[in-house]
C-alpha cells in the first residue's frame, strides 16, 4: 500500500510538472511569435512623410524625397509607393537620382501622370479601393482626403492614395495626407499604422488620436507632423491614445533633425 501511494504521488507530481512545462513552452512560443511579427517588417524613418519598410524579401521606399543623399546607407528599393502629387510626397529629382529603371513604382493616376516614363520600366497605376500584388505583398489603395471645408482644396477625394500592405500576414497602413475619414476608421486588423497629423493640411492630433482609438492598430507611428506652425505635439497624441487604450503601442520615431 505504501509503495502504491508513492507511485501515485510520483505520477501526479510528473503530471503537474509536465503541465507547467507545457504552459511555459506555450507562453514562450507565443512570445516568440509576437517577436517574429514585430520584426517581420523593419521601419526606417527618413523624413516627414518619407520612410522605408524592409522585409526579408523586399525594400519598400514610400514617398521618396530628399534626393539620393536621404537614402545613403539604405538598401536599394525593390518597390516604390507614392501617395500624392505634392512635393513632400512626389519628388521627380529624387526618383531620377535613385536609379529606379528596373524597380516597380505604384501610385495613383494623378501621380503617374507627372512621372516621366524614362524613370522606370514598370509604373503601375493603382487608384482608390483597387488592389494589386508585388511579389508576395498585397497592396490595397485606401482613399485619403480632407473633410474640413477650409481644407478641401489641399486633398480632394480620389486623387491620392493611402495604402494597406500585407506582408507575411502583417498588415501595415500608411495614411498619406488625410483627415480622420471613415475609410480609416473602418480599418480592421492593422498591425502597424503610420498616421499623419499636421495643420492646416491634414488633421489635428485630437482627430488623429480619435481615429486611432476607433480602428485600434497594434502599433501606431505618428508621422508627417510638421505644419505651418512647426511640429505637432506627438507626446500629447501618445497620451490621448494611451489614456484610453494602454495596449496600443505608440512609437515616436525621429522624423525631423
Amino acid at each position: 500500500m505504501k509503495l502504491l501511494k508513492i507511485t501515485l504521488f510520483t505520477t501526479l507530481l510528473l503530471l503537474v510538472l509536465g503541465c507547467k512545462n507545457e504552459k511555459k513552452e506555450t507562453e514562450l512560443a507565443d512570445t516568440n511569435t509576437d517577436k517574429e511579427i514585430e520584426e517581420n517588417v523593419k521601419v526606417i524613418p527618413i523624413t516627414h512623410g518619407t520612410l522605408v519598410l524592409e522585409s526579408k524579401t523586399d525594400v519598400i521606399y514610400i514617398d521618396p524625397t530628399g534626393g539620393s543623399e536621404a537614402f545613403k546607407g539604405q538598401k536599394p528599393p525593390t518597390l516604390v509607393l507614392i501617395t500624392d502629387i505634392h512635393g513632400d510626397h512626389l519628388s521627380i529629382p529624387t526618383l531620377e537620382a535613385l536609379n529606379l529603371t528596373d524597380v516597380t513604382i505604384i501610385a495613383p493616376k494623378a501621380v503617374n501622370d507627372k512621372i516621366p516614363s524614362t524613370i522606370s520600366n514598370n509604373i503601375v497605376t493603382l487608384n482608390n479601393d483597387e488592389t494589386t500584388e508585388h511579389n508576395a505583398i498585397n497592396i490595397k489603395a485606401i482613399p485619403m482626403y480632407n473633410l474640413r471645408e477650409e481644407a478641401l482644396k489641399f486633398h480632394t477625394k480620389g486623387r491620392g492614395n493611402g495604402y494597406v500592405l500585407t506582408i507575411n500576414d502583417e498588415r501595415i497602413y500608411i495614411s498619406g495626407d488625410t483627415e480622420d475619414i471613415p475609410e480609416m476608421r473602418n480599418l480592421k486588423d492593422i498591425d502597424k499604422a503610420f498616421v499623419c497629423m499636421n495643420l492646416p493640411y491634414t488633421m489635428t492630433i485630437e482627430s488623429a488620436a480619435d481615429a486611432v482609438l476607433d480602428f485600434k492598430p497594434n502599433t501606431v507611428y505618428p508621422y508627417h507632423y510638421r505644419g505651418t506652425d512647426g511640429l505637432s505635439d506627438v507626446n500629447l497624441f501618445k497620451k490621448i491614445v494611451n489614456d484610453s487604450i494602454k495596449s496600443i503601442n505608440v512609437e515616436l520615431l525621429n522624423w525631423y533633425d
